[in-house]
C-alpha cells in the first residue's frame, strides 16, 4: 500500500487547501494510495475535502506566525516563538526521523514545514517541498528583537529547505530560490459549483440586495464594525465567525447550509485578505475580490498581481476596513470590467500529482 507524509503548516488554512487538491488527484493516479497527515490543522477541515483514505498525527511542524487577528503579525512574538521552537530543534527532528522510519512513507510532502524536509533526509525518504512561500522569506521581511541572531535564524530555515530532494513552487509566488532542483507548476484551485439561488432563497434576499462574503481565513477577527454594517442597506454581509443577535444584514457562516467553497462561488462579492486559497479561487470562479492588504507578507505581492491581471479586485485601505467605509470599494468592484488577459489553466493540483506518481512509481 503506497503511503504519502504529508507535513502540512497550521498556519491558517491556505497550506492545507494547497495540499487536499493534490493529494486528491494523486488519490486518482495511484491505486490504494494512503495519506498521513502531519499537522495541527483540525481534522474537520478535512473531512467531506479529502477523498482518499487518511490518517492524523498531529504534530507541530513550524510556528509560521503569531498573529493578533489576520491583519497584522505580531513580529517580536513571531520571532521568540521561532527561537523556542528552534531550542528544541534537534529533540524535534530526532523524534520526526523516527516517526518517519516506524511509518515508512513512500515519500514526503512538505507544504512548507522545513522540518519535515530535514528529517526525509535525514530518513532516507525521497521529499518534495509544496510552496507558494517558505517561511525564510516571510521571516526576512519582519523586525526582530535586538536579542535575535536573525541571520543565523534564516539560514537555519533555508539549510532545512535546501535537504528537499525536489520542490514544486506553486504559481503565484514571490521569488523563491532557496531550492536546488525547482520545478514551477500552474495555480491550483478547486472551486466549488455556485449554489447562487439557493442561497438568495436561504437569505430571503431583497430584489438588488448584494451578499459580501467577508473571509479572512483561518485566523478570526477579535471584533468587525457590525454596527456600521447592519445601517449599510443594499448589502448582506456573510460573516466567517460569530455574529452578534439581532444585526439584521450580518449572517454568519456557521448558520448557513453551505460550505464555505460553495459560498465563494455563489456571492456577489469576496472581501478578503490577498491569501493564496481564497485569491486564486476567486479569479478562477471570476468573482469580484475587495482586498485589504497587510504589507508584512512575502506572497502578498505576487497574489495582488495575480488578481489584478488575471481577475476583478479593488484595494481597501485598513483603515477603511476598520471604520467600514466600504461602499466605495464595493461599488467600484461591482463595476469593473471583467480582464482581457484570460487566466492560465488552473492545473497546478493535476501537474503535482503527476510529478509526484512518477518519483512514487520509480521507487517501488
Amino acid at each position: 500500500m503506497p503511503l504519502i507524509w504529508a507535513a502540512i503548516s497550521a498556519h491558517g488554512y491556505g497550506h492545507a487547501a494547497q495540499v487536499v487538491p493534490v493529494l486528491n488527484a494523486l488519490g486518482a493516479l495511484v491505486p490504494d494510495l494512503h495519506a498521513l497527515l502531519r499537522t495541527t490543522v483540525q481534522t474537520s477541515f478535512f473531512q467531506d475535502r479529502l477523498m482518499l483514505p487518511w490518517e492524523m498525527s498531529a504534530v507541530q511542524q513550524d510556528v509560521g506566525c503569531i498573529q493578533d487577528g489576520p491583519l497584522t503579525i505580531n513580529s517580536d512574538t513571531t520571532w521568540r516563538t521561532h527561537e523556542q521552537f528552534h531550542a528544541t530543534w534537534h529533540d524535534r527532528l530526532s523524534k520526526e526521523v523516527d516517526a518517519l522510519r516506524a511509518a515508512r512513507p513512500d515519500i514526503v510532502l512538505a507544504d512548507a514545514p522545513y522540518l519535515a524536509l530535514a528529517a526525509a533526509k535525514a530518513a532516507g525518504i525521497p521529499s518534495v517541498a509544496h510552496v507558494s512561500l517558505t517561511w525564510d522569506l516571510v521571516l526576512a521581511s519582519l523586525p526582530s528583537p535586538p536579542m535575535i541572531d536573525r541571520r543565523a535564524f534564516l539560514e537555519a530555515i533555508r539549510s532545512a529547505y535546501r535537504q528537499a530532494d525536489h520542490a514544486l513552487r506553486i504559481t503565484p509566488c514571490p521569488k523563491i530560490d532557496v531550492f536546488a532542483n525547482p520545478t514551477d507548476i500552474s495555480p491550483i484551485a478547486e472551486p466549488s459549483a455556485a449554489a447562487r439561488r439557493e442561497l438568495a432563497a436561504v437569505l430571503n434576499l431583497r430584489p438588488q440586495e448584494k451578499t459580501v462574503l467577508i473571509g479572512f481565513g483561518g485566523i478570526p477577527f477579535t471584533s468587525l464594525p457590525f454596527d456600521e454594517l447592519n445601517r449599510m442597506e443594499g448589502y448582506r454581509f456573510l460573516i466567517d465567525g460569530p455574529v452578534p443577535e439581532n444585526n439584521t444584514l450580518c449572517v454568519s457562516t456557521r448558520d448557513l447550509p453551505f460550505t464555505f467553497k460553495t459560498l465563494l462561488a455563489s456571492v456577489d462579492v469576496i472581501m478578503t485578505k490577498p491569501g493564496y486559497g481564497t485569491i486564486v479561487e476567486a479569479v478562477a470562479l471570476k468573482q469580484p475580490v475587495v482586498y485589504v492588504r497587510r504589507y508584512t507578507f512575502a506572497d502578498e505581492e505576487a497574489l495582488v498581481e495575480f488578481l489584478h491581471r488575471y481577475g476583478r479586485g479593488i484595494e481597501l485601505s485598513r483603515e477603511n476596513f476598520t471604520h467600514a467605509r466600504w461602499e466605495t470599494a464595493l461599488t467600484q468592484v461591482l463595476q469593473q470590467l471583467p480582464p482581457h488577459t484570460p487566466l492560465p489553466p488552473v492545473t497546478g493540483a493535476m501537474e503535482a500529482a503527476a510529478f509526484l506518481a512518477s518519483h512514487l512509481g520509480s521507487r517501488a
